[in-house]
């Protein structure tokens, strides 16, 4: 918890301050310390705000109201250094939500125990660049999410169905897979 620090010099001195008439008188002197110890805290936490900001050096109990401001929801389960991870990364995750890499992102970041992911989108939205040809792709809107984990075990599948549907447009269904080992490489085919 923060509060007063024993000890802690004030960065701004109060009795410093004063007229220089006021500066000799004792009583002023020893009141004002008061104040400073109770102000030193607070002057030490505003130089160092940008510390408190940032997901990667702020205090443990920020990370929770950091991620509230991010729009990013924590799960108490994760370690630390993941919900440091997801709160600096939650710029990155707003801007391609909705997106096939942002879905593929966001089940990375958010789901311990994963590889990799491949997520195939049927193309709700798709052109021709032959007049009257047949479209491309399907013409439901379908999402596949694959997920390549070390141990099966380790995904837990309910906080990945959350994350998928946090991520992904209302809309669209999806389907989830998860395949253990990693993702077979391009090349293979």
């Amino acid at each position: 918890m923060r509060g007063m620090v024993r000890g802690l010099p004030s960065a701004v001195p109060l009795a410093a301050g004063l007229p220089a008439v006021l500066q000799e008188d004792a009583f002023l002197q020893r009141f004002l310390l008061a104040f400073d110890d109770a102000l030193a805290p607070v002057f030490t936490t505003l130089d160092g705000l940008d510390a408190y900001l940032n997901p990667r050096l702020a205090p443990e109990d920020f990370l929770d109201w950091l991620a509230e401001w991010v729009g990013v929801r924590l799960d108490e389960s994760w370690s630390t250094s993941q919900r440091r991870n997801v709160v600096a990364n939650a710029a990155a995750i707003h801007r391609r939500r909705g997106t096939v890499p942002g879905v593929a992102d966001a089940v990375r970041l958010a789901v311990g125990g994963v590889v990799d992911v491949e997520v195939e989108d049927t193309g709700g939205a798709v052109w021709s660049s032959t007049p009257g040809a047949e479209l491309p792709g399907q013409a439901e809107a379908m999402l596949h999410v694959r997920v390549y984990a070390a141990v099966r075990e380790d995904i837990n599948v309910r906080r990945l169905e959350g994350i998928i549907n946090a991520v992904k447009p209302a809309h669209v269904p999806h389907t989830l897979e998860i395949v253990p080992g990693a993702a077979p490489d391009a090349d293979d085919s």
